[in-house]
Parts: structure tokens; sequence; C-alpha cells
């Protein structure tokens, strides 16, 4: 094992880099372009039970500092994901790869999470009860205490895969829900999701996004992502991965300071698409140079000395 080499729940990873869900596809687009196995895993594209076609357009809007979607979870549904992406990924990806999971109820949790439990090639299901861009579910979940843990208990009852739960950034106290997940049974959390935003076109005078409001992300939000990610993992004993504005080398080594185990790239993706491996290329020499020996000891021993 490396100097960059991390523990998952128990799943070796080579470095801490993953490309975060929803920026990544399903992993074969990106390794037309480089061999994607240079990466800890990635979170392919988050899957629901039935196909969606996601939200009406327009769905992207530009800001200072980042961007704002409101894809609304567009993907073929979980049939489709096991019986068509996942062999296609297979042949470009030779390690376990982590199951981004979304649903509109408790047993849709549990039914998508089951059906990706039998795939050997998930190592890791990654529940999102955070995202703000669709109706009648998602961060609704994220933002109670009794309906994290809800949806926690359910997958649970069902898989044997760690299971990591995605939160929000959207509520007042993210160590409250952090611990209810932890309390629940869930082996890790991620975060942070996109925050809440929008934008207005002062020429039509409506919103830019056709949904009205999007999740927020980008460099801007890496302070508030760092913070969150700082007081989670100083609340729970599971190991946490940290993410939300990413796009450095010292970016990782921040998170991981914080207390994040593994760190999760999302909308550098989408303009750098070699950005994820270009950091994991220039990890090395930013640690040398803040004196940081391996990231194993990162939290405890952040120093070669």
């Amino acid at each position: 094992m490396g100097r960059l080499s991390v523990d998952l729940c128990g799943i070796p990873l080579d470095n801490p880099v993953i490309p975060a869900s929803g920026t990544f596809g399903y992993g074969y687009e990106f390794a037309e372009l480089y061999d994607i196995n240079c990466l800890g895993t990635f979170s392919f594209k988050g899957t629901t039970k039935e196909p969606r076609f996601g939200n009406p357009t327009p769905r992207i809007a530009e800001c200072t500092g980042g961007m704002i979607n409101a894809v609304g979870l567009q993907n073929p549904g979980v049939d489709k994901v096991i019986e068509e992406e996942l062999p296609k990924l297979k042949t470009c990806f030779h390690k376990p790869v982590m199951a981004n999971v979304s649903g509109f109820s408790v047993e849709e949790y549990a039914y998508t999470c089951a059906r990706l439990d039998k795939e050997p090639q998930v190592g890791w299901l990654e529940v999102n009860i955070s995202c703000p861009n669709v109706h009648g579910g998602g961060m609704s979940f994220g933002t109670d205490p009794k309906a994290a843990a809800a949806v926690v208990k359910a997958v649970k009852a069902v898989t044997k895969k760690p299971v990591l739960i995605k939160l929000t950034p959207n509520v007042t106290d993210i160590t409250e829900i952090a611990k209810a997940c932890e309390e629940a049974g869930a082996d890790g959390i991620s975060l942070i999701n996109t925050l809440l935003g929008m934008r207005i076109d002062l020429k039509t005078k409506r919103p830019v996004i056709a949904n009205v409001m999007g999740g927020f992300s980008g460099p801007a939000v890496f302070p508030v992502a760092l913070r969150m990610v700082y007081q989670a993992a100083h609340a729970v004993d599971i190991p946490v991965v940290g993410m939300g504005g990413v796009s450095s080398p010292e970016d990782v080594l921040e998170m991981m300071l914080a207390g994040a185990c593994a760190v999760e790239i999302g909308a550098a993706n989408l303009v750098n698409p070699y950005i994820c491996r270009d950091i994991i290329r220039d990890l090395p020499a930013v640690m040398d140079r803040y004196h940081i020996k391996d990231l194993k000891h990162i939290n405890i021993e952040s120093t070669g000395e």
C-alpha cells in the first residue's frame, strides 16, 4: 500500500480521490479520456427505482464561483443500470464502485439498495437523502433526523455492503443528522451535497432555472463544506467522505485534515474532465511541500518529522 492509500469502511482505496455522483456518469465516458483505474473509486450517477427524465429545462445556471443545477436525478432506473450500465462499466473499471441511490419513499430506497446489493462490483451504497432538486423526497429525508434514521434502518436491513448516507448542508445543525444516521446503523456519511440556490434573468425578470431553485456547487461552497465535514467528523465515530467545491490537491488535504477519510470531487469534473487524474498525480508533491508523510495518518500524524 502506498502513501496515498486509505481505507473506506473496510475496503482499501489506492488513493482518496472519488469523482462525485452526477458528475462522472457511469465512468465509461471518462474512460475514453484516461485510465479511470487510477481513481480510488467513483460514485456513479444517482439511481432510483424507476426511470426518471429529470426536471424541465433550462437546468443549469452559471454563477460566480460555481454553478446551479436542477437536473432532477435523470437516470434509466435501477433495472437498466444493472442490465446495461454496470456491464459496460466493468469493461473499463476494475475496482469496487460506489452506487449512489435516491428515492421518494423509504420503501423505494430499500428496493433499489437491495437490487444493487447483489452486484459484485458495487462496493459501497451511497444513499442520497439530500438532493435539493426533486419534489416529494430527497432532501426532505435529510433535514429530519427521524426520517434520515428510518431510511438508514430500512437500507441496512436489506444489504450487507457498507452504507454511506449523503447529507444535505441545508440544515441548522449537521451534527444532529450525522449522529442520527450513525445511531441507526450507517457505516459512514458523505457530505456536503449542494446548497440550495437560484438565479434570476434580468432580461426576462424570471428565474434562470425552470425549477426556480437548484443545487449550488463549485469552489465558492468549499469553506462551508469544510466546516461541516469538520463538525460531522468530530461528532461521529464512523468514516466521513468530504466533498463540496474541491478542485485541487490542497483542497483534498484540507478536507482530510478536517476529518475526511476520502474526498469526492464534483463540479470540477464538469469544468476539467481530467481534474481527478491530475489531482492524484500532483498529490504526492503537495504532500511533500507540507511535510505530510502519508494519508492514513494525516489526522493524527501529519508531518514526517
